[in-house]
């Protein structure tokens, strides 16, 4: 026998509440208690209900999905951060519609078209760098949107992040200070990348600062991968002149440099400190163990998450967050020979 599909005044009566309690209750309104949540949530199972998701969005001009823009789905940070977005919006009831635009910032606009004609509540995107045509889009829809991993220094913008400029700042301060006088930078590339460019502006500003020189022959451009970075540490190597240390904007590259040096039988940091950013599951159980920037992904997503609810909610929110970020020193670094 086929069964009759349960419909919302069944699970009320079941539950024993009215049919705007069950409403209330399956969008997680934060006016329903946890007893009466639990009992609504017993009797939808129990019956089978499942909300119809296009009446409940007509209803209330919300669709409970938000959109997030990646620059690119192969880089393991930004999943683990899009990780804990997407559960902390799912325990608000919301959805998340992930979308990448492999670094092009004109393509950025078409996607994020895309995930608006699909009637996202509100956008998550990456960086502080977008196009100014995408702003526009999105002031003239008045749709909720908020940049990560970066912070937005004209304060136009709600963003959740860190100071990429000051944190790669600090990784030189600190070689500087154990006596390195010779740097090189394997950057990721920068065009596109307002994250990769901060970085490196933070180590120009710290080593000029000191009156130490950072020349354009010692920056190398690589893509976030270990063949381009072993590629870039090549060249670095082969210079008359080798740097003493070596800053890498993020742990995929440092650890492409270390392998390089591993290769050549120059050793780590004995030879050259190598440093990396993020603080990869990986850095710390390289060997040698890998100098690097903590980055707070998990806090990252989650704060994520509750800025655009807010925003989506037209509650009021801080417009700029700033999460803490560390120097975490191992094996890679050391004093110049």
């Amino acid at each position: 026998m086929t069964r009759v599909a349960a419909k919302l005044i069944d699970v009320a009566r079941l539950a024993g509440v009215c049919n705007a309690t069950v409403s209330r209750a399956l969008a997680r309104d934060p006016s329903v208690s946890a007893g009466t949540l639990a009992r609504v949530e017993a009797a939808a199972r129990e019956l089978g209900y499942v909300p119809h998701g296009a009446a409940s969005a007509l209803r209330a001009q919300r669709t409970r999905t938000v959109g997030a823009i990646l620059p690119t789905l192969d880089n393991m940070l930004y999943a683990k951060a899009t990780h804990a977005l997407q559960k902390a919006l799912d325990a608000n009831g919301y959805v998340l519609l992930l979308a990448c635009h492999d670094f092009d910032l004109k393509n950025e606009v078409k996607v994020a078209r895309s995930l608006i004609e699909r009637g996202v509540d509100g956008i998550v995107l990456i960086g502080a760098e977008h196009d100014d045509a995408l702003f526009g889009l999105l002031d003239d829809l008045a749709l909720p949107y908020l940049l990560t991993w970066a912070l937005d220094t004209t304060a136009r913008h709600p963003c959740v992040g860190f100071d990429n400029r000051a944190a790669a700042a600090r990784v030189a301060n600190y070689l500087a200070d154990i006596g390195h006088r010779e740097f090189a930078m394997i950057s990721g590339v920068i065009d596109g990348n307002d994250r990769a460019r901060d970085r490196l502006d933070g180590v120009r500003a710290a080593l000029s600062a000191r009156g130490i020189d950072l020349p354009a022959a010692r920056i190398r451009e690589a893509a976030y991968n270990v063949a381009a970075a072993r590629n870039a540490m090549q060249q670095l190597l082969v210079a008359s002149k080798r740097p003493t240390a070596v800053i890498c904007a993020n742990d995929v590259l440092a650890m492409g440099a270390v392998l390089e040096c591993q290769a050549q039988s120059i050793k780590v940091p004995q030879a050259i400190s190598i440093t990396g950013f993020d603080d990869m599951e990986a850095a710390s159980i390289l060997e040698p163990a890998l100098t690097t920037v903590r980055v707070p992904m998990h806090e990252l997503g989650r704060e994520a998450a509750q800025r655009i609810l807010a925003r989506v909610a037209g509650r009021s929110a801080a417009p700029v967050t700033e999460l803490a970020v560390d120097l975490i020193v191992r094996d890679t670094t050391a004093p110049p020979p």
